[in-house]
Protein backbone atom coordinates (compact mmCIF):
# COMPACT_ATOMS: atom_id res chain seq x y z
CA UNK A 1 0.00 0.00 0.00
CA UNK A 2 0.99 3.59 -0.94
CA UNK A 3 1.79 5.75 1.67
CA UNK A 4 -0.12 9.05 1.51
CA UNK A 5 0.98 12.36 2.30
CA UNK A 6 -0.17 16.24 1.78
CA UNK A 7 3.68 17.12 1.01
CA UNK A 8 6.58 15.17 -0.17
CA UNK A 9 9.68 17.06 0.19
CA UNK A 10 12.59 15.48 -2.43
CA UNK A 11 16.14 16.37 -0.67
CA UNK A 12 17.11 17.41 3.13
CA UNK A 13 19.45 19.94 2.43
CA UNK A 14 18.60 23.90 4.10
CA UNK A 15 15.74 24.54 1.31
CA UNK A 16 14.32 21.22 1.94
CA UNK A 17 14.18 20.65 5.67
CA UNK A 18 13.20 24.55 6.01
CA UNK A 19 10.32 23.67 3.43
CA UNK A 20 9.25 20.69 5.46
CA UNK A 21 9.07 22.49 8.40
CA UNK A 22 7.41 25.11 7.09
CA UNK A 23 4.86 22.96 5.82
CA UNK A 24 4.16 20.94 8.99
CA UNK A 25 3.48 24.11 10.89
CA UNK A 26 0.94 24.85 8.31
CA UNK A 27 -0.85 22.00 9.17
CA UNK A 28 0.25 19.58 6.71
CA UNK A 29 1.31 16.17 6.79
CA UNK A 30 5.11 16.03 5.59
CA UNK A 31 7.35 13.67 4.28
CA UNK A 32 11.26 14.05 3.26
CA UNK A 33 13.21 11.68 1.11
CA UNK A 34 16.93 11.78 1.44
CA UNK A 35 19.64 8.63 0.71
CA UNK A 36 22.17 11.11 1.97
CA UNK A 37 22.56 12.69 5.53
CA UNK A 38 19.73 14.99 6.64
CA UNK A 39 21.48 18.65 6.02
CA UNK A 40 22.49 18.50 2.61
CA UNK A 41 25.59 19.69 0.90
CA UNK A 42 25.05 22.73 3.23
CA UNK A 43 25.63 21.00 6.64
CA UNK A 44 27.43 18.04 5.56
CA UNK A 45 29.91 18.89 2.99
CA UNK A 46 29.45 22.96 2.69
CA UNK A 47 28.56 26.02 4.61
CA UNK A 48 29.31 24.35 8.18
CA UNK A 49 32.51 22.27 7.52
CA UNK A 50 34.44 24.71 5.75
CA UNK A 51 33.25 27.39 8.08
CA UNK A 52 35.17 25.32 11.13
CA UNK A 53 38.31 24.99 8.69
CA UNK A 54 38.29 28.84 8.55
CA UNK A 55 38.11 29.69 12.31
CA UNK A 56 41.27 27.78 12.53
CA UNK A 57 43.03 29.08 9.91
CA UNK A 58 41.89 32.88 11.50
CA UNK A 59 43.05 30.98 14.74
CA UNK A 60 46.21 31.34 13.05
CA UNK A 61 46.22 34.74 12.09
CA UNK A 62 45.09 36.04 15.65
CA UNK A 63 48.12 33.41 17.02
CA UNK A 64 50.51 35.50 14.75
CA UNK A 65 48.85 38.88 16.23
CA UNK A 66 49.19 38.14 19.76
CA UNK A 67 52.49 39.62 20.29
CA UNK A 68 51.57 42.95 19.24
CA UNK A 69 48.85 42.63 21.84
CA UNK A 70 51.29 42.37 24.55
CA UNK A 71 50.73 38.57 24.47
CA UNK A 72 53.72 36.27 23.62
CA UNK A 73 52.77 32.70 23.37
CA UNK A 74 55.01 29.95 21.83
CA UNK A 75 54.07 28.35 18.00
CA UNK A 76 54.78 24.94 18.35
CA UNK A 77 52.53 24.14 14.91
CA UNK A 78 49.86 23.34 12.94
CA UNK A 79 48.00 20.05 12.30
CA UNK A 80 45.44 19.84 9.69
CA UNK A 81 44.09 16.57 10.72
CA UNK A 82 42.73 18.14 14.11
CA UNK A 83 41.54 20.88 12.26
CA UNK A 84 39.35 18.56 9.64
CA UNK A 85 38.30 16.08 12.12
CA UNK A 86 36.83 18.74 14.50
CA UNK A 87 35.14 20.46 10.85
CA UNK A 88 33.62 17.15 10.32
CA UNK A 89 32.75 16.40 13.76
CA UNK A 90 30.35 19.57 13.87
CA UNK A 91 28.65 18.55 10.44
CA UNK A 92 27.87 15.16 12.31
CA UNK A 93 26.67 16.80 15.22
CA UNK A 94 24.45 19.24 13.45
CA UNK A 95 23.12 16.42 11.15
CA UNK A 96 21.60 14.84 14.30
CA UNK A 97 20.03 18.29 15.35
CA UNK A 98 18.24 18.05 12.05
CA UNK A 99 16.51 14.39 12.68
CA UNK A 100 15.51 15.93 16.15
CA UNK A 101 13.93 19.11 14.11
CA UNK A 102 11.89 16.17 11.48
CA UNK A 103 10.48 14.20 14.79
CA UNK A 104 9.95 17.59 16.87
CA UNK A 105 7.84 18.76 13.61
CA UNK A 106 6.41 15.55 13.11
CA UNK A 107 7.66 14.65 9.62
CA UNK A 108 8.13 11.35 8.15
CA UNK A 109 11.77 10.83 7.28
CA UNK A 110 12.81 8.01 4.69
CA UNK A 111 16.09 6.86 4.17
CA UNK A 112 16.52 6.31 0.14
CA UNK A 113 16.20 7.39 -3.62
CA UNK A 114 12.90 8.91 -5.04
CA UNK A 115 12.18 8.91 -8.44
CA UNK A 116 8.62 10.29 -9.74
CA UNK A 117 6.23 7.91 -11.43
CA UNK A 118 3.83 10.29 -11.92
CA UNK A 119 3.11 13.79 -10.96
CA UNK A 120 1.32 12.79 -7.57
CA UNK A 121 3.37 9.54 -6.82
CA UNK A 122 7.25 8.76 -5.99
CA UNK A 123 8.85 5.41 -5.98
CA UNK A 124 11.57 5.47 -3.44
CA UNK A 125 14.47 2.85 -3.31
CA UNK A 126 14.96 2.51 0.09
CA UNK A 127 18.88 2.56 1.53
CA UNK A 128 18.30 -1.41 2.57
CA UNK A 129 17.24 -2.16 -0.90
CA UNK A 130 13.33 -2.30 -0.13
CA UNK A 131 10.95 0.13 -2.19
CA UNK A 132 8.17 2.38 -0.98
CA UNK A 133 5.44 3.96 -3.04
CA UNK A 134 4.52 7.76 -1.96
CA UNK A 135 1.13 9.25 -3.28
CA UNK A 136 1.37 13.31 -2.53
CA UNK A 137 -0.84 16.22 -3.58
CA UNK A 138 2.48 18.67 -3.78
CA UNK A 139 5.89 17.71 -4.00
CA UNK A 140 8.80 20.32 -3.32
CA UNK A 141 12.13 19.52 -4.99
CA UNK A 142 15.09 20.08 -3.75
CA UNK A 143 17.84 18.36 -4.91
CA UNK A 144 20.73 20.47 -4.75
CA UNK A 145 23.75 20.67 -7.30
CA UNK A 146 26.61 19.31 -8.48
CA UNK A 147 30.37 20.01 -9.31
CA UNK A 148 30.46 21.99 -13.22
CA UNK A 149 33.00 20.38 -15.51
CA UNK A 150 34.37 21.34 -18.40
CA UNK A 151 37.05 19.63 -21.10
CA UNK A 152 40.58 19.82 -19.36
CA UNK A 153 38.58 20.29 -16.29
CA UNK A 154 37.31 16.84 -15.04
CA UNK A 155 37.45 16.34 -11.39
CA UNK A 156 39.12 13.04 -10.35
CA UNK A 157 38.24 13.07 -6.30
CA UNK A 158 42.15 12.02 -5.77
CA UNK A 159 44.75 14.93 -7.34
CA UNK A 160 42.60 16.78 -9.08
CA UNK A 161 39.33 17.57 -6.31
CA UNK A 162 36.51 19.44 -5.76
CA UNK A 163 35.23 21.13 -2.82
CA UNK A 164 33.69 18.08 -0.80
CA UNK A 165 37.26 16.24 -1.46
CA UNK A 166 38.70 18.68 0.42
CA UNK A 167 37.43 18.82 3.51
CA UNK A 168 38.46 15.39 3.36
CA UNK A 169 42.36 16.31 3.17
CA UNK A 170 43.90 15.46 6.29
CA UNK A 171 47.38 15.79 4.95
CA UNK A 172 48.19 18.69 3.17
CA UNK A 173 50.51 18.80 0.55
CA UNK A 174 53.20 21.01 -0.06
CA UNK A 175 51.30 23.35 -2.80
CA UNK A 176 48.09 23.35 -4.51
CA UNK A 177 46.49 24.69 -7.30
CA UNK A 178 43.36 26.58 -7.19
CA UNK A 179 40.98 27.14 -10.61
CA UNK A 180 38.52 29.56 -10.13
CA UNK A 181 38.49 32.52 -7.63
CA UNK A 182 34.61 32.68 -6.87
CA UNK A 183 34.00 31.89 -3.00
CA UNK A 184 35.06 28.13 -2.80
CA UNK A 185 38.56 28.78 -4.22
CA UNK A 186 39.10 31.67 -2.12
CA UNK A 187 38.11 29.94 1.26
CA UNK A 188 39.97 26.81 0.21
CA UNK A 189 42.67 29.11 -0.23
CA UNK A 190 42.89 31.08 2.90
CA UNK A 191 42.53 27.79 4.75
CA UNK A 192 45.64 25.93 3.49
CA UNK A 193 47.83 29.23 2.99
CA UNK A 194 47.11 29.52 6.84
CA UNK A 195 48.21 25.71 7.20
CA UNK A 196 51.76 26.52 5.48
CA UNK A 197 50.39 25.10 1.89
CA UNK A 198 51.73 27.16 -1.43
CA UNK A 199 49.03 28.06 -2.61
CA UNK A 200 48.04 29.61 -6.29
CA UNK A 201 44.84 30.78 -7.50
CA UNK A 202 43.70 31.03 -11.39
CA UNK A 203 40.99 32.94 -12.81
CA UNK A 204 39.64 33.75 -16.36
CA UNK A 205 37.86 36.53 -14.73
CA UNK A 206 40.04 39.54 -13.93
CA UNK A 207 39.67 39.58 -10.01
CA UNK A 208 38.94 37.39 -6.96
CA UNK A 209 35.29 36.82 -6.47
CA UNK A 210 34.26 38.57 -9.81
CA UNK A 211 30.92 38.98 -9.17
CA UNK A 212 31.21 41.28 -6.07
CA UNK A 213 31.82 44.92 -6.29
CA UNK A 214 35.33 45.79 -7.75
CA UNK A 215 36.53 47.57 -5.52
CA UNK A 216 36.26 44.73 -2.38
CA UNK A 217 37.78 42.46 -5.07
CA UNK A 218 41.02 44.58 -4.85
CA UNK A 219 41.25 44.69 -1.20
CA UNK A 220 40.79 41.41 -1.10
CA UNK A 221 43.59 40.59 -3.74
CA UNK A 222 45.95 42.79 -1.95
CA UNK A 223 45.24 41.09 1.28
CA UNK A 224 46.02 37.48 -0.37
CA UNK A 225 49.38 38.96 -2.18
CA UNK A 226 49.99 40.10 1.64
CA UNK A 227 49.69 36.32 2.88
CA UNK A 228 51.82 35.27 0.14
CA UNK A 229 48.91 33.39 -2.02
CA UNK A 230 49.90 33.68 -5.61
CA UNK A 231 47.44 34.97 -8.05
CA UNK A 232 46.89 34.52 -11.90
CA UNK A 233 44.06 37.03 -13.00
CA UNK A 234 42.35 37.22 -16.38
CA UNK A 235 44.30 33.85 -17.66
CA UNK A 236 43.03 33.02 -21.13
CA UNK A 237 43.01 29.03 -21.33
CA UNK A 238 43.38 26.80 -18.85
CA UNK A 239 43.22 23.20 -18.21
CA UNK A 240 44.50 20.59 -15.54
CA UNK A 241 46.32 16.63 -15.64
CA UNK A 242 46.90 14.15 -12.74
CA UNK A 243 50.52 12.82 -13.64
CA UNK A 244 49.89 10.53 -10.62
CA UNK A 245 52.53 11.97 -8.32
CA UNK A 246 51.54 15.53 -9.23
CA UNK A 247 49.10 17.97 -10.93
CA UNK A 248 50.14 19.95 -13.96
CA UNK A 249 48.03 22.97 -14.68
CA UNK A 250 48.41 24.32 -18.35
CA UNK A 251 47.59 28.03 -18.58
CA UNK A 252 47.88 30.59 -21.17
CA UNK A 253 48.34 34.07 -19.55
CA UNK A 254 49.58 37.19 -21.55
CA UNK A 255 49.70 35.36 -24.47
CA UNK A 256 52.27 32.77 -23.19
CA UNK A 257 51.34 29.32 -22.48
CA UNK A 258 53.15 27.64 -19.03
CA UNK A 259 52.86 24.47 -17.16
CA UNK A 260 52.44 25.29 -13.39
CA UNK A 261 53.02 22.09 -11.06
CA UNK A 262 51.46 21.29 -7.92
CA UNK A 263 51.17 18.31 -5.62
CA UNK A 264 47.34 18.59 -5.89
CA UNK A 265 44.75 21.11 -7.57
CA UNK A 266 41.33 22.09 -6.46
CA UNK A 267 38.80 22.48 -9.36
CA UNK A 268 36.01 25.19 -8.42
CA UNK A 269 34.14 26.59 -11.49
CA UNK A 270 30.71 26.42 -10.63
CA UNK A 271 27.42 24.22 -10.28
CA UNK A 272 24.76 22.83 -11.95
CA UNK A 273 21.60 21.31 -11.19
CA UNK A 274 20.99 17.86 -9.86
CA UNK A 275 17.94 17.35 -12.49
CA UNK A 276 18.64 14.16 -13.92
CA UNK A 277 18.30 10.41 -12.03
CA UNK A 278 14.57 11.30 -10.57
CA UNK A 279 12.14 11.03 -13.52
CA UNK A 280 11.55 14.94 -14.25
CA UNK A 281 11.17 13.86 -18.05
CA UNK A 282 8.31 11.47 -17.06
CA UNK A 283 6.70 13.89 -15.28
CA UNK A 284 6.81 16.89 -17.80
CA UNK A 285 8.87 19.37 -15.36
CA UNK A 286 11.18 21.65 -17.41
CA UNK A 287 14.76 22.40 -17.08
CA UNK A 288 17.02 25.47 -18.71
CA UNK A 289 20.73 25.42 -18.77
CA UNK A 290 20.92 22.80 -16.18
CA UNK A 291 18.82 24.13 -13.81
CA UNK A 292 14.72 23.37 -13.26
CA UNK A 293 12.83 26.34 -14.23
CA UNK A 294 10.55 28.02 -11.45
CA UNK A 295 7.79 31.01 -11.23
CA UNK A 296 8.24 33.46 -8.32
CA UNK A 297 6.18 31.04 -6.04
CA UNK A 298 8.90 27.98 -7.14
CA UNK A 299 6.61 26.51 -8.97
CA UNK A 300 7.45 24.13 -11.77
CA UNK A 301 5.88 23.86 -15.15
CA UNK A 302 4.17 20.77 -13.68
CA UNK A 303 0.94 22.35 -11.20
CA UNK A 304 1.34 21.56 -7.63
CA UNK A 305 5.48 20.67 -7.64
CA UNK A 306 7.93 22.55 -6.98
CA UNK A 307 11.79 23.38 -7.31
CA UNK A 308 13.87 25.67 -4.46
CA UNK A 309 17.38 25.72 -3.61
CA UNK A 310 20.58 24.93 -5.78
CA UNK A 311 18.55 23.43 -8.27
CA UNK A 312 16.00 25.77 -9.60
CA UNK A 313 19.04 28.18 -10.51
CA UNK A 314 21.34 31.15 -9.07
CA UNK A 315 21.55 32.32 -6.24
CA UNK A 316 23.18 28.88 -5.08
CA UNK A 317 23.45 29.78 -1.82
CA UNK A 318 21.77 28.08 1.23
CA UNK A 319 20.25 31.20 3.09
CA UNK A 320 18.38 31.51 -0.24
CA UNK A 321 17.33 28.10 -0.40
CA UNK A 322 15.83 28.23 3.07
CA UNK A 323 13.73 30.87 2.47
CA UNK A 324 12.63 29.75 -1.10
CA UNK A 325 11.47 26.38 1.03
CA UNK A 326 9.29 28.98 3.09
CA UNK A 327 7.81 30.49 0.18
CA UNK A 328 7.56 27.38 -1.66
CA UNK A 329 5.27 25.75 0.94
CA UNK A 330 3.33 28.43 2.04
CA UNK A 331 2.13 28.93 -1.50
CA UNK A 332 0.85 25.27 -1.69
CA UNK A 333 -0.84 25.94 1.34
CA UNK A 334 -2.74 28.03 -0.13
CA UNK A 335 -1.09 31.58 1.58
CA UNK A 336 0.00 34.66 -0.85
CA UNK A 337 3.69 34.92 0.34
CA UNK A 338 5.61 37.76 -1.28
CA UNK A 339 7.61 37.14 -4.10
CA UNK A 340 11.23 36.87 -3.22
CA UNK A 341 14.04 39.80 -4.51
CA UNK A 342 16.99 38.39 -5.33
CA UNK A 343 18.71 41.50 -5.33
CA UNK A 344 18.07 41.48 -1.57
CA UNK A 345 20.15 37.78 -0.84
CA UNK A 346 22.94 38.53 0.74
CA UNK A 347 26.35 37.38 -0.98
CA UNK A 348 28.78 36.29 1.61
CA UNK A 349 32.45 34.90 1.57
CA UNK A 350 34.58 34.37 4.62
CA UNK A 351 38.22 34.93 3.61
CA UNK A 352 40.60 37.10 5.25
CA UNK A 353 39.19 39.90 5.66
CA UNK A 354 35.66 38.39 4.98
CA UNK A 355 33.16 40.00 2.03
CA UNK A 356 29.84 40.91 2.06
CA UNK A 357 26.91 42.43 -0.04
CA UNK A 358 23.81 42.78 -1.12
CA UNK A 359 22.41 44.53 -4.24
CA UNK A 360 24.13 46.59 -6.97
CA UNK A 361 27.77 46.73 -7.68
CA UNK A 362 28.88 49.81 -8.42
CA UNK A 363 29.88 48.27 -11.85
CA UNK A 364 25.94 47.11 -12.68
CA UNK A 365 24.97 50.34 -11.89
CA UNK A 366 27.02 52.39 -14.60
CA UNK A 367 25.91 49.37 -17.00
CA UNK A 368 22.09 49.88 -16.75
CA UNK A 369 22.77 54.00 -16.31
CA UNK A 370 21.57 54.34 -12.58
CA UNK A 371 22.48 57.24 -10.99
CA UNK A 372 23.54 56.96 -7.69
CA UNK A 373 26.09 58.31 -5.24
CA UNK A 374 28.96 56.62 -3.13
CA UNK A 375 29.87 56.83 0.36
CA UNK A 376 32.65 54.37 1.64
CA UNK A 377 33.81 54.27 5.47
CA UNK A 378 37.08 52.49 5.86
CA UNK A 379 37.62 50.44 9.05
CA UNK A 380 41.38 52.08 9.45
CA UNK A 381 39.49 55.07 10.83
CA UNK A 382 36.91 53.33 13.35
CA UNK A 383 38.13 53.14 16.54
CA UNK A 384 36.97 49.86 17.81
CA UNK A 385 38.18 48.40 14.27
CA UNK A 386 41.53 49.88 15.70
CA UNK A 387 41.32 48.70 19.27
CA UNK A 388 40.71 45.17 17.86
CA UNK A 389 43.26 45.15 15.77
CA UNK A 390 40.82 44.27 12.97
CA UNK A 391 41.18 47.25 11.12
CA UNK A 392 41.41 46.24 7.60
CA UNK A 393 38.67 47.15 4.69
CA UNK A 394 35.69 49.09 4.50
CA UNK A 395 32.05 49.70 4.35
CA UNK A 396 30.95 51.32 1.18
CA UNK A 397 27.13 52.05 -0.59
CA UNK A 398 25.63 53.00 -3.51
CA UNK A 399 22.85 55.27 -2.69
CA UNK A 400 19.95 56.49 -5.27
CA UNK A 401 18.43 60.07 -6.10
CA UNK A 402 15.38 59.30 -3.40
CA UNK A 403 17.75 58.21 -0.91
CA UNK A 404 17.57 54.45 -1.36
CA UNK A 405 20.10 52.50 -0.80
CA UNK A 406 20.94 50.69 -4.60
CA UNK A 407 23.52 48.61 -3.19
CA UNK A 408 25.91 47.57 -0.20
CA UNK A 409 29.40 46.12 -0.17
CA UNK A 410 31.27 45.26 3.04
CA UNK A 411 35.09 43.91 3.65
CA UNK A 412 36.52 43.39 7.03
CA UNK A 413 36.55 40.58 9.91
CA UNK A 414 33.16 40.52 10.41
CA UNK A 415 31.55 41.87 7.24
CA UNK A 416 29.50 38.75 7.21
CA UNK A 417 27.71 39.50 10.58
CA UNK A 418 27.25 43.26 9.33
CA UNK A 419 25.65 43.04 6.11
CA UNK A 420 22.19 42.34 8.12
CA UNK A 421 20.98 45.56 8.74
CA UNK A 422 21.75 46.59 4.99
CA UNK A 423 19.56 43.89 4.01
CA UNK A 424 16.92 45.10 6.14
CA UNK A 425 17.12 48.16 5.22
CA UNK A 426 16.88 47.44 1.14
CA UNK A 427 13.46 44.87 2.62
CA UNK A 428 11.78 47.78 4.66
CA UNK A 429 12.56 49.96 1.23
CA UNK A 430 14.40 52.53 3.63
CA UNK A 431 15.65 55.78 2.72
CA UNK A 432 19.07 57.16 3.95
CA UNK A 433 16.86 59.47 6.31
CA UNK A 434 16.04 56.82 8.42
CA UNK A 435 19.85 55.42 8.83
CA UNK A 436 20.25 58.99 9.63
CA UNK A 437 18.03 59.08 12.81
CA UNK A 438 19.07 55.46 13.95
CA UNK A 439 21.80 55.55 16.78
CA UNK A 440 24.01 53.27 16.35
CA UNK A 441 26.27 52.17 19.62
CA UNK A 442 30.10 52.85 19.98
CA UNK A 443 32.42 51.93 19.87
CA UNK A 444 31.50 49.37 17.54
CA UNK A 445 32.32 48.36 13.68
CA UNK A 446 28.72 48.44 13.09
CA UNK A 447 28.68 52.28 13.78
CA UNK A 448 30.29 52.63 10.27
CA UNK A 449 27.08 51.34 8.52
CA UNK A 450 25.54 54.77 9.21
CA UNK A 451 28.80 56.56 8.52
CA UNK A 452 28.97 55.52 5.38
CA UNK A 453 25.13 56.36 4.08
CA UNK A 454 26.43 59.83 5.80
CA UNK A 455 29.28 59.65 3.31
CA UNK A 456 27.44 59.16 0.74
CA UNK A 457 25.50 62.33 1.66
CA UNK A 458 28.31 64.60 2.25
CA UNK A 459 27.44 64.57 6.11
CA UNK A 460 30.52 62.56 6.78
CA UNK A 461 31.10 62.97 11.00
CA UNK A 462 34.20 60.79 11.33
CA UNK A 463 35.77 60.67 8.19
Amino acid sequence: MAKVFDVVVLGAGPGGYVAAIRASQLGKKVAIVEYDKLGGVCLNRGCIPTKALLKSAHSVHEVHDLKSLGINVEFKGLDAGVAVKRANTIAENMSKGISFLMKKNKIEVIQGKGIFKSAKSLEVTLNDGKKEELTFTNAIIATGAKYKTFPGLEHDGKRLIGAWEALKVDKLPKSIGIIGAGAIGVEFAYFWNAFGVEVSIFEMQKNLLPIEDTDSSLEIEKAYKKQGIKLHLGVEKISAKNNGNDVTFTVTENGKTLDHKFEMGLIAVGMTGNVEGFGLDKIGVQTEKGFIKVNNMFETSVKGIYAIGDVSGPPLLAHAASHEGVVAAEHLCGKHPHPMDKMNIPGCTYSQPQVASVGYTERALKEKGIEYKVGKAPFMANGKAIASNENHGFIKVLTGKHGELLGAHIVGTHATELIHEYVLFRTMEGIDEEIFATVHPHPTLGEFLGEAVLAAKGRALNL
